[in-house]
């Protein structure tokens, strides 16, 4: 599929760089006047100043592990937002907790892009499977999908022999959601003998997609593609046909710096995310650090993708800087671990490990407690499911046998 979305993607290098740089220096002097922390975080910066990426690399970095903490000193945004609560439209909260702003205006997260990307188009309904309850997943596609003129089946999680049900009536073209819930809908359809042959285009983020499950996909006539972005600061990156890597959204200016620090990666190697977004005025982020591992691919700021955008591309999702993991597409954080060990006194020690394959998550809180019987471990059980709002197993161990290395969650899945 050679359309693009706008002239935006296919525009020369150089012009694209020139006016990143003036949306940046915009951007700044905006946060500076209007989000109370980014006021005193930025207060020696002279946004004129800005006309190089090296002079960005200056710049402090505000990292997504800390947004708990500010948020919990300023409620509910930290000072992070330029436009007061009554200019907003929600206000979401995902674990950690950490709440995020969305704002009026179309597609205030711009994801149309890629859905574009993805083959979405005007008049296509959409199944929605992410949820629309506390996290921003389902909005976020929801109005990327409205803006492209498409309509929208709220769908949300579980009930799946409802969603079998609904699949089979409705006759969708479209999906968005994680792409293990896709593959559970399909094989169920399989299963209660109403198999869904009308759906031809997906787009999928929350978790890996392996190679062998998009060929799964492809052999029942699905093009899948990924998108890769954050409630936080919406789009980062996104898949197109034939790119070679995820092309960097247009409306934010991306750098991979050195884990925990703040220095950019020479192009090509593994650092951490950080994104500045320059097209929303309500929630301003400047150098965000995303917690998640990623490259550019070598020379791609100098060399079109052969789908014909002219953008970085990032080589994929590549893993988390810190110990913040994504289970069943949502982020389990080390705080919350021990959240569930304050609750329960008897725990000296715990280790949450999530093992199985991408789809099949399991999640199992290793716990050195000074009691272990079936009473204990159904309380701690109960804990999880409230504070990480997933369900997962509980296994004594040993007194002194988890290991003294600093980690509280690990993740042990299998990505083949």
């Amino acid at each position: 599929m050679s359309e693009h979305f706008d002239s935006l993607e296919t525009r020369a290098p150089a012009a694209r760089a020139q006016a990143l740089l003036a949306d940046l220096r915009r951007q700044v002097a905006h946060a500076k006047a209007h989000a109370p922390y980014f006021a005193q975080l930025l207060r020696e910066v002279d946004p004129d100043a800005l006309d190089s990426r090296a002079a960005l690399a200056a710049l402090p970095v505000t990292r997504k592990s800390e947004l708990t903490q500010r948020q919990r000193a300023a409620p509910p945004l930290g000072g992070l937002n330029a436009t007061p609560l009554g200019g907003l439209r929600h206000i979401f909260q995902s674990p950690g907790p950490i709440h995020e702003p969305d704002g009026h205006g179309a597609d205030w997260w711009r994801i149309a892009r890629a859905m574009f990307a993805a083959g979405f188009r005007a008049g296509d309904l959409v199944y929605n499977t992410f949820s629309y309850h506390f996290t921003p997943a389902g909005m976020m596609m929801e109005s990327g999908a409205h803006k492209l003129g498409c309509c929208v089946f709220p769908a949300g999680v579980g009930q799946t022999e409802s969603q079998v049900q609904a699949l089979a009536s409705l006759q969708p073209a479209a999906y968005a959601g994680t792409p293990s819930f896709l593959r559970i809908l399909l094989e169920k359809g399989d299963e209660m003998g109403l198999p869904c042959t009308s759906l031809r285009k997906a787009l999928v983020t929350g978790e890996a997609l392996p190679p062998s499950l998009r060929a799964w996909f492809g052999e029942r006539g699905i093009r899948v593609q990924q998108m890769y972005g954050s409630a936080d600061v919406g789009l980062i990156a996104y898949e197109s046909e034939g790119a070679d890597g995820w092309v960097v959204d247009e409306g934010v200016l991306v750098e991979i710096v050195e884990p925990g620090g703040t220095q950019p990666m020479p192009d090509g190697e593994v650092g951490e995310v950080v994104v500045t977004v320059l097209g929303n005025g309500d929630y301003p982020l400047i150098r965000f650090g995303t917690g998640d591992l990623s490259a550019f691919v070598a020379g791609s700021a100098e060399r079109a993708s052969p789908c014909g955008r002219t953008n970085q591309r990032l080589k994929g999702w590549l893993g988390r800087a810190d110990q913040t993991t994504k289970v069943k597409g949502m982020f389990v954080h080390p705080g919350q671990v021990g959240e569930v060990m304050r609750r329960h006194p008897e725990v000296r020690a715990a280790r949450l490990i999530v093992t199985g394959s991408v789809g099949a998550d399991v999640m199992t809180l290793h716990c050195d407690a000074t009691q272990g019987d079936d009473n204990l471990a159904r309380a701690i059980g109960e804990s999880l499911r409230e504070v990480l709002r997933l369900r997962g197993e509980v296994h004594f161990v040993a007194a002194g046998s988890l290991p003294e290395d600093g980690r509280v969650i690990e993740d042990a899945r299998s990505y083949e």
